[in-house]
């Protein structure tokens, strides 16, 4: 590796906060030297997105003072099929990842839901996965359809994340947010920069 390069290299922190983050929730998972230690769910309120993010806002900063993390690692914004909810998304995930600043988190990093679905062996259903949906619940609409690939995904996380870590999680956000942890966790040198 040339030097150039190792100035810009960050080292793997000991302890990472990892986070789901939604219009509605912030689900989180806090590891400790590769160590699950703590995770959960924070709700937010608000008559319309631009208040939930204030909210967000709110309930973060308090979170994150109280919380000691040298990285925080969020699942980034994809865009959705619809505009509305990608761009309330980033409303939240701005107020977060502000606050983050605020209160000090030095490392703050963003993650693809792709990467660490596939890195916990939790890839895109196969064809035949698919077709055993379809098969096994006839003249449901497009829509039903793929809403019940996704929670059969995230109830596959669910799974992984309760086997892999021995706990009893039954939120799939919060699963999720565990997720990215153990992605991270395991190759944040890889991740973030560029080595294995």
């Amino acid at each position: 590796m040339n030097k150039t390069r190792e100035i810009f290299n960050i080292s793997k922190p000991a302890t990472v906060l990892c986070v789901d983050a939604s219009t509605n929730s912030l689900a989180f998972s806090l590891f400790e030297n590769g160590r699950l230690i703590k995770y959960g769910k924070i709700r937010f309120n608000g008559s319309d997105s631009i208040y939930k993010a204030g909210d967000a806002g709110k309930k973060c900063l308090s979170f994150f003072k109280n919380i000691s993390a040298d990285a925080l690692v969020l699942e980034s914004v994809i865009y959705s099929t619809s505009p509305k909810t990608t761009v309330n998304l980033a409303l939240v995930q701005g107020a977060i990842l502000s606050v983050a600043q605020i209160t000090g988190i030095p490392i703050v990093k963003t993650v693809s839901p792709m990467s660490w679905q596939s890195h916990i062996s939790n890839r895109l259903l196969t064809a035949e996965e698919k077709n055993s949906i379809e098969k096994n619940n006839p003249g449901k609409s497009a829509s039903w359809y793929k809403t019940k690939q996704r929670e059969t995904r995230k109830n596959k996380t669910i799974e992984m994340v309760n086997k892999k870590y021995k706990i009893k999680v039954s939120d799939d956000d919060v699963a999720d947010a565990i997720g990215i942890g153990w992605y991270v966790s395991d190759r944040w040198n890889a991740i973030f920069n560029g080595q294995e």
